[in-house]
This record gives structure tokens, sequence and C-alpha cells, in this order.
């Protein structure tokens, strides 16, 4: 895992969550319900903060191993896709009006991916090859 691609994802996805975020805050307050709204900010909350979780795996990767770097970047990385991209896109169903209520069900597995990548920066912390004793 490059630090190039931990620094192009963490730039990437925190610039969508950012210009999501804006969206949600002009455009769209005034065509979702508060509801739908909430839902949205949700979804940048937890975008947001998962892509700055990229900026602190580039700061302690090479403390850890190399495979769990991996794992941990890509649980994040698809939780954000599962969890955040599939509220955007629920939360947003009263303007496309597309039938992708199918969705539903990959918004707790991103969740699920995303809990899993903090577990193993547990994992990681018990593992760590260094210590500050």
């Amino acid at each position: 895992m490059s630090n190039k691609t931990l620094l192009i994802t963490a730039g990437f996805f925190g610039a969508t969550a950012v210009i999501l975020g804006a969206l949600g805050a002009h455009a769209l307050k005034v065509l979702l319900t508060p509801d739908s709204l909430a839902s949205f900010k949700t979804g940048v909350h937890y975008h947001l903060i998962h892509s700055f979780m990229f900026l602190v795996l580039l700061a302690i990767k090479d403390k850890i191993a190399l495979s769990l770097t991996k794992a941990i970047y890509f649980l994040f990385l698809f939780g954000i896709i599962f969890f955040s991209f599939s509220i955007y896109i629920l939360s947003t169903n009263r303007i496309h009006q597309l039938d992708l209520n199918w969705l539903g069900p990959i918004t707790p597995i991103g969740g699920l991916l995303m809990i899993s990548g903090w577990i193993l920066f547990i994992f990681a912390g018990v593992r760590s090859t260094t210590s500050n004793k």
C-alpha cells in the first residue's frame, strides 16, 4: 500500500465528502424532506470521518503489518461506498425518482465494513511492532 495511494484516496474521498456536504446544505435543503436531509447528512458525516482515517492509516502504516494496512484500507473504502453512497442515493429518491430501494440492505453492509475496519485498528494496535513505554 503506497503513500501515494493513501494520499490520493484521502484527498478524493475528503473532497467528495465536502462537496456533497455543501450540496446537501444548500441545493438539497429545499428539495428534500427533513428526514431525507438528515439521512444525507449522516452519509456525509461518516464519509468525512472515514476519509480522514486514510490519513491516519498513512501515519501508522509503517508500524503495522502490510496485510492489516490493506485490509483496513479496503474495509473503509468499501464501507464509504456502500454506506454513504447508498444513503445519498436513497435519500435523494424524491429528486431522481428511480426505484433503487433495493440498495437499502447495502447500507448496513457498509456500516459493518466500517466497524470491521475499526476492529482491525484495535487488532493492529495489539500487534503493533512499536510501543511507547
